[in-house]
């Protein structure tokens, strides 16, 4: 069978954040994260002896017209595609479209916004198929079983029979992640991916769980995906890592997993990269969880080869924190900063505005308390996003039933405009988003950057993140018509 799994072009102009990310934004300086669970299932479905087309055109800079006359020409008998609130509407048209040009192309829909709605995509459009839960890898490869052998579709499928919508019941997240072979990355174009805060190439990405072992965040719409939390064996993602190494020359990579396992995984993953070599071959950044590690952790982390931890600052008000069930302290942000920091590592801040319940005043304490960091040295990086309230999440649902949505238009959950009602009007959050990434503008934070240049490498990253702070300050002036 020739499958295609596909990221259309969605926009002349600015480049969409889709694949594999957990928030969905419009860039004007785009960067790539490498979409981990489509690459296994590429992989899964070329080792079964399919032709498999790898057409992110999203990432390829494809133009729609160039993405048309492949399509038509290549002729898939399966397209799968990822989908995210956002951005789903452009997706039920692209249905339409291929549907029409191609009547006896199969079509199938995956991500977080089908899993929460799959019943809306498949009244919205002439979707075959839609795969709810995060193991759509395992459950494409057994859909193309199904189309095949006639093997019986797992839990978790929505399709069409007779004519009517039926499902095969609630997804399951019990599949074996090591069973998962490794990644064929060049049949899905890993040279394609790299986010700003890479430093050495070639870089690349890895994926040790799905996806968050915390998974009660309100707001993440990943835990729709994965409620339940597995992780590869420490053995596994070594042995990725020391082929990457030696096969591709690959001399940083970044864990995507939601949040990088701790305990007794992290300390046995740490010493293995110790026996293997790793520091100094690779450098190894993160997702993390404040109060999470301890001191003597984040000094083994460190020994180990990791550089960079990104930690969830999400508001710097403890009331925010505690009715997003963030279950951490500001104090806890504040401490797990400074001891990643002593331990010698990068710490990379996230950080959200535009929480219905917030005043402006709470706003800007998430902003100086951002800024503090980033000014005494106990966090190098940010990066700042407006809140969205995806389907399927508790915030959403909470938003709905209080009478904060201002809209369900999915188009507009792009953070170009807010969807949540709040004492802090859509222009202002504009304002104070920009004002997070002005930090990177005092002169104390510029000539501690300058200052810590040791390399071209570090040198090219100064700029390359540089650009990248640029394009944000554009890409926050919340304007529905660029």
């Amino acid at each position: 069978m020739k499958v295609a799994i596909s990221y259309p072009p969605l926009s002349e102009t600015r480049h969409a954040t889709l694949g594999q990310n957990r928030q969905f934004q419009w860039f004007h300086n785009p960067s790539f994260i490498y979409p981990m669970v489509p690459a296994w299932a590429a992989t899964l479905l070329s080792e079964a002896g399919h032709e498999v087309i790898w057409n992110d055109c999203i990432a390829m800079c494809w133009s729609t017209e160039r993405f048309w006359e492949y399509i038509r020409a290549v002729k898939p008998d399966l397209v799968a595609m990822e989908t995210k609130t956002p951005v789903v509407k452009r997706h039920w048209e692209i249905v339409r479209r291929l549907k029409e040009e191609l009547p006896d192309t199969v079509v199938a829909l995956f991500g977080d916004h089908v899993t929460a709605l799959p019943a809306e995509t498949m009244e919205a459009c002439p979707v075959d198929y839609v795969l709810t839960g995060g193991d759509y890898d395992f459950l494409l490869a057994n859909l193309v079983r199904h189309l095949e052998e006639e093997e019986p579709l797992e839990p978790g499928v929505w399709c069409r029979q007779g004519g009517q919508v039926a499902d095969t019941g609630r997804f399951e997240v019990g599949h074996d992640l090591d069973s998962l072979p490794e990644i064929d990355r060049e049949l899905t174009r890993w040279d394609l991916y790299g986010e700003h805060l890479f430093i050495r190439k070639p870089n690349t990405y890895t994926m040790a769980g799905r996806d968050c072992w915390y998974a009660r965040c309100t707001f993440c719409s990943w835990t729709t995906l994965y409620p339940r939390f597995r992780v590869r064996g420490e053995a596994k993602v070594l042995d990725e890592m020391e082929h990457l190494i030696e096969r591709y020359g690959v001399r940083e990579v970044f864990d995507d997993t939601g949040t990088f396992p701790v305990g007794g995984w992290l300390d046995r993953f740490c010493r293995g990269a110790i026996e293997r070599g790793f520091p100094g071959q690779l450098d190894i950044s993160c997702n993390a969880r404040v109060g999470s590690m301890s001191p003597e952790q984040y000094r083994l982390m460190k020994e180990a080869g990791f550089r960079l931890l990104k930690f969830g600052l999400e508001s710097g008000n403890q009331a925010t924190l505690d009715r997003l069930r963030k279950g951490t302290t500001v104090e806890e942000i504040v401490d797990s900063c400074h001891l990643a920091k002593a331990a010698g590592l990068t710490v990379h801040l996230t950080t959200m505005v535009g929480y219905p319940w917030e005043t402006e005043a709470d706003a800007r304490r998430t902003l100086d308390l951002a800024r503090d960091l980033l000014a005494r040295g106990d966090a190098d990086m940010l990066q700042a996003t407006i809140v969205v309230p995806y389907p399927g999440t508790p915030l959403f649902e909470e938003a709905r039933e209080t009478g904060w949505l201002l809209t369900e238009d999915w188009d507009r959950y792009d953070m170009s405009s807010t969807v949540l009602a709040g004492p802090i009007p859509a222009d202002e959050l504009g304002r104070l988003t920009q004002g997070l990434y002005r930090s990177f503008l005092s002169p104390r934070f510029i000539a501690r950057t300058l200052v810590s240049i040791r390399s071209l490498d570090d040198l090219r990253f100064v700029g390359r993140a540089a650009k990248a702070v640029l394009g944000h300050l554009k890409d926050f002036a919340l304007r529905r018509n660029d």
